[in-house]
């Protein structure tokens, strides 16, 4: 019965090792860890093919997310300005001030990001008109499209702005890890 005891708590202990190590994650054709704080979840709809909750540590505030969506539409130009008019703007500034696009390479795939931050008129499916908006005060986004030859992926972290930002070197350590 001993035995039995020990064999079960070493191999409860070998699943507690192999979930720290972080979940693995493909997309367009890249592959990456995700850090190991990031607590994997079931991906709230259909069009995500991984979600992760990045806890915020602080009973006030809710934790971050980040969600990966497959297969989206290249369109830079055309994402940046539909989710620029998820936000509405901190007073006293436009939402082009509130918000910053940039461009990366990492290896084949070429990245443009986006990252603003404001009142988040979010909507869980946000083409369904039967999908009700909640205003997120003091939220910040930082939406990534990833663009390879074979695919096109979006990657969102999210989340009250003080937690998005004790989260974002990680998130970008992680992007930089694509290979």
């Amino acid at each position: 019965m001993f035995a039995r005891s020990i064999a079960c708590s070493l191999l409860i202990a070998s699943f507690a090792v192999a979930e720290d190590k972080g979940t693995p994650v493909k997309l367009s054709g890249l592959a990456a860890t995700a850090p190991a704080d990031w607590k994997s979840e079931k991906p709230a709809n259909r069009l995500r093919s991984f979600q992760f909750k990045l806890a915020s540590g602080d009973k006030d505030y809710a934790d971050a997310e980040v969600a990966i969506f497959p297969e989206s539409s290249p369109d830079n130009a055309k994402n940046v300005e539909r989710w620029k008019a998820t936000f509405v703007a901190p007073d006293g500034m436009t939402i082009e001030e509130a918000s910053k696009v940039g461009t990366l390479v990492i290896g084949k795939a070429k990245v443009a990001t986006l990252d603003v931050s404001g009142t988040w008129k979010f909507k869980e499916r946000p083409q369904d008109p039967k999908s009700k908006e909640m205003l997120l005060a003091d939220y910040r986004a930082i939406w990534v499209v990833i663009e390879t030859p074979d695919e096109t992926t979006h990657v969102r972290l999210s989340g009250p702005g003080v937690i998005v930002e004790k989260h974002k070197k990680d998130f970008e350590a992680f992007l930089k890890s694509l290979k």
